[in-house]
């Protein structure tokens, strides 16, 4: 104890002691921390591609006992080259490990912004509009923000947060930490706490193989105030209610947190992909797939929606729990033919990863208190504390979706009654060659933008435009086109009205 004598007396030295005594040892092999992180990556892949064939074709509905579910892990090889976009979830996951594995874990926000933004594969919703904010100079985590992004409560960043708690066994606090760097780039509010809770998650399933334990312990990581702490509660309190049950609990999920209130496309639609309800649908895998790997995947993707997402998300997390060896053989057989192979889009392969991964899950283990010895890896766990609170789209209520379908000439005009208004729409070209069309967009007469909007699909921007926080009453939304040209088109889809809805920020509705 004489070090710590030397260290003084006082505040300090009691905050250290009841750091230290609040602390929780664990111990893993080299061998045992190399499966589960292997396990991990690979229950993604493995996940990813079984909901490939049902995604968003089953949109506030579950599919039914009776309908076989026909993905299979041993369409990996064929989906590697016909279907790449498929493992959008994957590859922003790698980019995020080769920019750590380059630049160190002290990269910074904007390194992971921008090896994202500039990179060649496919995206969509908050992170296609988080590459467009960036493109712009938007930083983050401005880029993710609501107000600068309609997209902020979408699945995007829970899609992608496994890196952080791959590399962050046992340690809950480190995985946050990062997810805050990378999960602000694209979302704020809810949607970046879906990827914080499944990074705790993935965290929690290196020193624990209680999979109702995992799910209650990292949700002390999301403010209790949160709406998706309250969703994320009632799924694990309906589990328990009802532990044989999933659909019983499903019905209870879709009456009362189905509501899509900042995705354009959700609302007013049986499209959801909120954070909220896709999480809930990981969560309904893993407390009633019950450690079972198959069952986890399968009871995941029946829940709909993002039905490639959401068992990918499950099955990494139960994939870590049980380490490689531990996944049934049946299920790892089309994903062990491509491990070797450079991943779509990345100049690297699904090995290589397994062993970033490994390397910085050791580093980071050291960062915070741990010791690596030749045969044995010791984790110093602090608990889990719970992130700030962020509240998106605050007072706002969707009132109305004018479907639209509107060739843009030189200007176009809409009349509408509230706060705030968001417009869908895309730039088509007509010949091979790109085109950039400039466009004013104005409310009442004032200048609210002016942007870029090309018909480069890597680079387009969606929404066209938004705006909120309008004085409620009539408005006039103009949009006008600077270059108009024969050569592409800009084609308007709709606008979403929203109106003011104080009291919003809490809750869902009774089940």
């Amino acid at each position: 104890m004489n070090g710590w004598k030397k260290a003084g007396t006082g505040l300090g030295l009691i905050l250290i002691l009841a750091a230290l005594a609040s602390a929780e040892t664990y111990r893993l092999s080299p061998e045992a921390l190399r499966d589960k992180i292997r396990g991990g990556w690979a229950g993604k892949v493995i996940g990813c591609t079984f909901g490939g064939p049902t995604e968003f074709r089953f949109q506030g509905t579950f599919i039914q006992d009776y309908q076989p579910l026909t993905g299979s892990g041993r369409a990996i090889p064929w989906y590697f080259k016909n279907g790449p976009g498929l493992y959008d979830d994957v590859y922003m996951n790698m980019t995020f490990v080769d920019v750590f594995r380059k630049e160190g874990l002290d990269a910074p926000a904007r390194s992971l912004a921008k090896a994202f933004a500039d990179a060649p594969y496919p995206l969509w919703h908050a992170n296609q509009m988080a590459r467009a904010n960036i493109r712009r100079g938007l930083v983050p985590p401005a880029s993710g923000d609501w107000r600068n992004n309609p997209h902020a409560d979408d699945i995007d960043f829970q899609i992608e947060a496994d890196f952080a708690g791959l590399m962050s066994p046992g340690l809950v606090q480190a995985a946050i930490a990062f997810s805050d760097r990378a999960g602000h780039i694209m979302n704020s509010g809810d949607g970046w706490y879906g990827g914080v809770y499944v990074a705790a998650m993935y965290s929690l399933a290196f020193v624990s193989n209680d999979v109702e334990f995992i799910a209650a312990e990292a949700l002390k990581a999301i403010p209790e105030a949160s709406r998706f702490h309250a969703a994320m509660s009632d799924v694990i309190l309906w589990h328990r209610e009802d532990p044989k049950d999933w659909q019983a609990t499903w019905f209870k999920v879709q009456r009362k947190w189905s509501e899509d209130v900042g995705c354009p496309e959700g609302v007013f639609s049986p499209f959801d992909i909120d954070a909220k309800v896709n999480a809930a649908w990981i969560l309904v895998g893993l407390l009633y797939g019950e450690g079972d790997f198959g069952r986890t995947l399968e009871i995941s993707a029946r829940c709909g929606d993002d039905s490639d997402c959401n068992p990918a998300s499950a099955g990494g997390i139960l994939g870590t729990v049980l380490g490689y060896r531990g996944i049934p053989a049946a299920w790892k057989a089309g994903l062990e033919s491509v491990e070797d192979e450079k991943f779509p889009y990345m100049d690297f392969s699904l090995k290589d990863v397994y062993g970033f991964s490994y390397d910085q899950a050791l580093e980071v283990v050291r960062r915070n208190g741990g010791r690596v010895l030749p045969g044995e890896v010791v984790i110093s766990a602090g608990p889990v504390r719970p992130v700030r609170l962020e509240v998106n789209f605050p007072g706002l209520r969707p009132t109305e979706k004018k479907e639209l379908d509107f060739r843009l000439g030189p200007e176009f005009r809409l009349d509408f009654d509230g706060v705030g208004v968001v417009l869908t729409g895309e730039a088509r070209r007509s010949g091979q060659a790109e085109y950039v069309f400039r466009a004013v967009f104005s409310v009442d007469g004032k200048t609210m933008d002016t942007v870029d909007l090309t018909t480069e699909s890597r680079w387009r921007r969606e929404p066209l435009f938004w705006t909120y926080g309008l004085k409620p009453g009539k408005h006039t939304l103009t949009a006008r086109l600077l270059n108009p040209t024969d050569k592409a088109e800009l084609v308007l889809r709709a606008a979403v009205v929203y109106a003011a809805a104080p009291g919003r920020e809490g809750g869902g509705r009774t089940p």
